[in-house]
């Protein structure tokens, strides 16, 4: 009997070792994935974007589809506005962390919040391009002497305009600039005139040749923009993506990763037209898929980050502020305006 009672005591003291055993390993487990989940939450975000129903957006099309399925690491809630006055109170607000808008947009803001952004990378670069179905227009020197219809009457497409006139050699006296207020404008003088010339942006140049067959685009501004600029690393630059400074302290690791993920958005954008072209018009950034797909590979869609960035952008912003220091918001920003990584 005291035999018997023994072995059950032994069977008794083994369960409970293993009992024990199990329930400390439970725990360790449990410990670990917890550990896991709170390193990875301290990595990620939610992230607020907005965007213009433009060029500036068009790069963004494939990430706003995969976050729609779930499938980044980020959580995103895009916003798309048809003016980036909207975008620039909702990032000024902290209704927004990031808001994707016009590169001297963006220098006006962090003046006017005092260094309360940054700019993370360059989403876009020039979209301007010259049309016209004169056959003699294949250089800016070409221009000497013509009537040029164009947008942006004291904005950046008439700096951009002017600056890449001047380095040709050609000054206001040389080039009859006429500005009407809206591209279809310009796109109509085109049509009723064929020796007309224009400057429009994408996607309108693309629409307006899709209309009229006759017209050409002999010539993209931001190739002229880089020619001069080799040694420089100056750029012609249309949008940059930019964050609110207290989410990029706050957010460093979830930022990188969303730059990660724009710049896979882009390359995407880039080498699969007709599924961006379809993205983009269902975001309602260009109202038909087919004018998208063929304005897309002259969109100039690009995510540039890090020093590149700074170079490419400061030597725009240099051009604008000796025409118009308002336009950068009267002094060119600081080093800490351009954010090169952690």
């Amino acid at each position: 009997m005291k035999r018997r009672f023994t072995l059950l005591a032994a069977a008794a003291l083994s369960a409970s070792l293993l009992l024990s055993g199990c329930s400390q390993n439970q725990s360790v487990q449990e410990g670990t994935e917890t550990v896991r989940e709170t390193a990875q939450s301290a990595q990620t975000a939610n992230i607020r974007v907005g965007g213009l129903k433009g060029p500036t957006s068009m790069g963004l099309v494939h990430l706003m589809d995969q976050a729609s399925r779930g499938e980044t690491e980020n959580a995103y809630e895009f916003t798309m506005a048809g003016a980036a006055d909207e975008l620039v109170g909702k990032i000024a607000s902290g209704d927004l962390d990031v808001a994707l808008i016009p590169a001297n947009v963006a220098s006006v803001l962090y003046a006017k919040t005092e260094g309360q952004v940054a700019v993370a990378d360059i989403n876009t670069l020039g979209v301007l391009y010259v049309v016209t179905s004169d056959d003699s227009v294949t250089s800016i020197s070409d221009l000497a002497g013509k009537t040029v219809y164009m947008t942006g009457k004291g904005t950046t497409p008439e700096y951009a305009v002017n600056y890449l006139l001047a380095e040709n050699g050609l000054g206001a006296s040389d080039v009859d600039l006429q500005f009407k207020s809206e591209a279809t404008e310009v796109a109509s003088l085109l049509k009723e005139d064929p020796q007309a010339i224009g400057v429009l942006p994408q996607p309108f140049a693309t629409a307006a040749c899709i209309q009229n067959p006759d017209l050409k685009q002999v010539m993209d501004l931001t190739v002229e923009w880089n020619r001069l600029n080799e040694s420089t690393g100056s750029m012609l630059v249309t949008g940059v993506t930019l964050v609110r400074r207290e989410f990029l302290e706050e957010h460093g690791d979830a930022l990188e990763l969303f730059l990660k993920d724009h710049q896979e958005s882009a390359a995407y954008t880039s080498s699969n037209p007709d599924e961006a072209a379809r993205l983009v018009a269902e975001a309602g950034i260009v109202e038909k898929a087919e004018i998208a797909k063929q304005a897309l590979p002259k969109c100039n869609i690009v995510c540039i980050t890090g020093q590149e960035m700074k170079d490419a952008l400061n030597g725009y912003l240099n051009v604008l502020y000796e025409q118009d220091a308002a336009s950068v918001g009267g002094q060119l920003p600081g080093d800490d305006f351009y954010y090169i990584g952690s």
